[in-house]
């Protein structure tokens, strides 16, 4: 069966902050000029910011360029960080850091977000101007031109059988052509990846290095509630070489809501190591476990997150295209932030690809936005990521986080002037020790009230993926799982992944074991893809978009 193909001036794939802020600044533009321009915007997610997982801090930098009247128009930005907290844990103690104007714990001026609701008013934005949103569609294959420019997408056929045939709900996917395609799909996205490869866009670029971001939404008694603070965490429970930390923020909303995370870098080489039991374990920590006590955890989510910053930045442009926000690196790790850069990023990409579209000459039928690497080059998104270049990659000594905490300072406090680059080394997928040269960790069990089991924290996503559907996740060689995963590094997925997806079951025969996939637990969080150590994962976007929904968190 043929599909059906629609024409569009700028395609837009992923309706996150990056994509949304491209949108809404491409029609700007052409309203200023009084020109009629198309654009629409392809979304997995059954509703805009269904599937958006972040504790944000909102640096709004961005937003008061793109739209200065926000407040007047109801942005739920409503919670302006009040106070700063910063320490250095051990087991059962806290030492103090302070923080001060210009460091990048800095908080004041920001706000503390629910971003899957900032995203749904970008969303509301964008349509009033014109965009056309399509939600509930996932882009699966990227669309060329016979001399290999990007053309645009298709989305996925519907209506699958999990044996591959057709349902009678089955219909065609359809094909979206546009004169240039910006792709906003989030860190490690799933057509982003392959454009990486084929366009080679790291040739002069480091690999890109990734944490896990786990976090969730707790109802707390109202006396432990302190709207507008924000607290931040290094230390206990992991060791000192292992790069993470956490997050806790109070947001003021009908309920007294706080929202708790924790980042472990998937660079970690301890097989036995599990982020969502680290997550568990720092919540019964003595300076925070009392927030927790008595109250109510209403949502669980995770997702990984880009590290690499400034050495990890790729080639931004190709013929037909190019990449944005996270899909191009865009995050400030001593900050935890990168939605202003997403915002920033998609609106530079929008000011390129308007100005390109309408030149009267191009090299290749799909238009490349080459404008558009200058322009972040003389943007805050590339100042901010080359003065803090050095403070990730500078934990990578003998010392671990202490000589870590100790460079970043000197770096923060010399504004990032050294002479010098420090490098990431190899990608994360390398750095797992085999099981032999390494310690089991012995993990207390959940006690159901602060810490919990892996099972009842999904059943809180709102994962919903069709039984009857091809899985999303397979093997590319179904004997590497339990030769190599198993028999060298002890079977690491079963605790990298935070969904409880992968785990190894016996054979019928009771001779040996094979790798069980539980996709229909997925929350698309890429942590199989990026940390799988024989990159033998294959992840596809699922019918429909499938996943999480969020609730806005």
């Amino acid at each position: 069966m043929e599909r059906f193909g629609d024409e569009t001036d700028i395609l837009i794939i992923g309706g996150g902050p990056a994509g949304l802020s491209a949108a809404i600044r491409a029609k700007q533009l052409a309203e200023k000029d009084g020109k009629e321009l198309r654009v629409c915007v392809v979304e997995k997610a059954s509703q805009v910011g269904g599937h958006i997982l972040s504790g944000a801090v909102i640096q709004p930098t961005a937003l008061d360029e793109l739209i200065p009247d926000w407040a007047e128009k109801d942005a739920p930005l409503k919670t302006p960080v009040k106070e700063d907290k910063f320490g250095i844990l051990t087991a059962t103690g806290r030492i103090p850091v302070p923080i001060f104007p210009g460091t990048p714990m800095y908080n004041h001026g920001n706000y503390i977000v629910r971003l899957g609701h900032v995203v749904q008013w970008l969303g509301e934005q964008a349509e009033s101007l014109g965009v056309e949103i399509y939600p509930g569609y996932a882009a699966s294959e990227v669309l060329y031109h016979p001399d290999g420019s990007i053309k645009g997408v298709a989305t996925n056929d519907v209506g699958i059988a999990k044996d591959g045939s057709p349902k009678d709900t089955f219909e065609r996917g359809m094909e979206l052509h546009a004169k240039c395609t910006i792709f906003a799909e989030g860190c490690h996205g799933h057509l982003s990846k392959q454009i990486i490869n084929r366009f080679n866009l790291r040739a002069s670029s480091e690999p890109q290095t990734y944490g896990i971001g786990l976090k969730e939404i707790w109802e707390v008694d109202p006396a432990k509630h302190s709207p507008g603070r924000v607290e931040h965490t290094m230390g206990w429970p992991l060791d000192k070489f292992t790069y993470g930390g956490s997050f806790l923020y109070h947001l003021n909303e009908e309920t007294p809501l706080i929202a708790v995370g924790f980042v472990v870098a998937l660079d970690y080489s301890n097989p036995y190591l599990s982020p969502f039991k680290e997550f568990q374990r720092f919540k019964h920590h003595p300076s925070v476990k009392h927030y927790f006590e008595g109250g109510t955890r209403i949502a669980y989510g995770a997702r990984a997150l880009n590290e690499g910053g400034f050495q990890s930045i790729p080639q931004l442009t190709f013929p037909g295209g190019c990449l944005v926000g996270c899909s191009a690196g865009f995050l400030n790790v001593p900050k935890i932030k990168g939605t202003h850069y997403a915002m920033k990023s998609g609106m530079l990409a929008a000011e390129s690809v308007y100005e390109t579209i309408g030149a009267e000459k191009q090299q290749t039928e799909g238009f490349e936005p080459k404008s558009y690497t200058d322009k972040v080059k003389n943007s805050f998104i590339w100042k901010d990521l080359k003065r803090i270049r050095n403070v990730r990659p500078s934990f990578h000594n003998p010392l671990g986080m202490y000589g870590g905490i100790a460079y970043s300072g000197f770096s923060i406090m010399v504004g990032g002037l050294e002479p010098w680059t420090l490098k990431h080394g190899a990608p994360d997928h390398t750095r797992l020790k085999p099981a032999k040269d390494s310690t089991p960790i012995e993990y207390p069990k959940p006690d159901g009230k602060i810490s919990f089991d892996l099972l009842s924290s999904v059943a809180l996503t709102g994962t919903n993926h069709e039984g009857d559907q091809p899985p999303h996740l397979t093997l590319k060689d179904d004997t590497v799982p339990v030769k190599n995963n198993l028999g060298v590094y002890d079977g690491p997925e079963g605790r990298f992944c935070p969904a409880g997806v992968y785990e190894f079951v016996p054979l019928e025969s009771g001779d040996g074991q094979r790798l069980q996939i539980n996709a229909q637990n997925c929350i698309h969080c890429k942590t199989c893809d990026i940390k799988d150590p024989s990159q033998n994962i294959n992840w596809v976007v699922p019918e429909g978009g499938g996943g999480p929904a969020y609730n806005g968190m």
